[in-house]
């Protein structure tokens, strides 16, 4: 039993555990609908190639890129502030609720996207979507030693990994059918159903969160949050940035990760805005492009976990690298659909095993820092959100000054190239291989 504030909580109990991995299933329907596959295609679309910003010309694609940016910047700057909030107020459940009525509502709202009249509003709620979104995350995940003892975490967290999976594609699956066969629907055209897709995804991620937030312990009776709780999760980052400075090693790893990290997220949340602008991929092609990737993913994340068992995890890590590096310089020479795909099929490979990896080979460098494990991540976190801003933006500001996505892609090979160099100066334990 886990002891609350006001009551004990049962743990391994499977209705919990259940309704816990529901979330994953009620969110994700935002990462793969909204932020990959329909909203970027659809919004490359509906808006002119350049777009008057203050003043000021800006491309499309690069104002998608920097409201990406933006977004992740917010979600750097108050995660350390949650996570103190998670920690210490006892009040996950209500802010988990907060972050996803604000992202839920915002996917809703982008039904009112329609052309150019609309943009700001829709990038406004695209942020707020992103927000709640990575916000209610932080709480959501803040649960798992709340509701599992800690030789579950691996079964139950993979449990959440894949209820997201299969509910997020199912969508998917669904709003395909629409934007195919509008008619099928009574509707009256292609954009109308990918505009009903925007409120599917807002009602999908509310609705399903309902038996969740029934089935999750109720929150812990404070009284109120003190300043010492917002602070802690502040000073437990500014403490880990201490303790690093020493660790060369593993300061090496978080660099090699930083630079890599900014590439790979990079190219998740722009690939779709590159196929859309460059090969002019419409909404129903590029589903079938994101189902494909992530039915291979389940593939490359088996390939590459048998690899790092046999091989050791830096192996694997630059294994991927080397493959991250040929998608950047293949996708800047690529000219028709077809290449596009393979293109694509290869992220998939790679895209679950490098985060996946990454996060396991940390966990392996902090052995001797268990004690402050949460802290160690909560950095972790906060690194990787930074460089999605420093990938998106550089993305969007290359984009912008050499007029063209494709210089943008090949920038994005140099981050792989230097995260690969530094690596290779990271020392990982390899286990011994075992083959049978």
């Amino acid at each position: 039993m886990h002891q609350t504030g006001t009551s004990a909580v049962a743990l391994n109990d499977r209705k919990t555990i259940n309704g816990w991995a529901l979330f994953d299933w009620a969110n994700s329907s935002y990462a793969l609908v909204i932020s990959v596959a329909v909203f970027p295609n659809y919004y490359i679309r509906v808006t002119d190639e350049y777009l008057n910003v203050l003043g000021m010309q800006i491309s499309n694609s690069s104002l998608y890129a920097y409201s990406i940016s933006f977004a992740y910047l917010m979600i750097a700057l108050m995660l350390p502030t949650l996570s103190g909030i998670a920690d210490s107020s006892g009040r996950r459940k209500f802010f988990m609720k907060l972050f996803t009525l604000a992202g839920s509502l915002a996917c809703i709202g982008l039904f009112i996207f329609q052309g150019m009249t609309e943009v700001l509003f829709a990038l406004i709620f695209f942020m707020l979507a992103t927000i709640g979104f990575d916000g209610g995350k932080v709480f959501y995940n803040s649960y798992l030693p709340i509701i599992s003892t800690p030789d579950k975490y691996d079964v139950v967290s993979a449990k959440g990994f894949a209820y997201g999976y299969i509910g997020s594609v199912l969508l998917l699956i669904v709003n395909l059918l629409m934007i195919m066969n509008p008619q099928w629907f009574g509707l009256a055209s292609d954009t109308l159903a990918i505009r009903i897709s925007f409120v599917m995804v807002g009602l999908w991620w509310l609705g399903f969160a309902q038996i969740s937030f029934r089935r999750l312990p109720r929150d812990e009776s404070k009284k109120g949050m003190t300043t010492r709780d917002l602070r802690k999760g502040i000073d437990e980052i500014k403490q880990v940035w201490n303790d690093l400075k020493p660790q060369k090693n593993l300061k090496r790893f978080l660099i090699s990760f930083f630079c890599y990290s900014a590439g790979v997220q990079t190219v998740l949340y722009l690939a779709a805005t590159f196929a859309e602008k460059e090969l002019q991929f419409g909404t129903s092609e590029l589903i079938i492009v994101i189902l494909i990737l992530q039915l291979v993913a389940i593939a490359g994340a088996y390939l590459f976990a048998f690899l790092s068992k046999v091989r050791g995890n830096k192996v694997s890590l630059m294994s991927m690298l080397s493959i991250w590096i040929i998608i950047c310089v293949l996708a800047y020479y690529v000219q028709d659909k077809g290449s596009f795909y393979l293109i694509a099929a290869s992220v998939g490979l790679v895209m679950g095993g490098i985060q996946s990896m990454s996060r396991s080979t940390y966990s392996k460098l902090i052995q001797d820092n268990t004690e402050e494990a949460t802290s160690y991540f909560s950095f972790y976190e906060v690194l990787e959100k930074l460089g999605i801003v420093f990938g998106t933006f550089s993305f969007g500001l290359i984009d912008q000054l050499s007029g063209g996505m494709r210089n943008s892609i090949l920038v994005l090979a140099i981050y792989f190239i230097i995260g690969m160099v530094i690596l290779s100066r990271v020392t990982i334990g390899t286990p011994k291989p075992k083959l049978v």
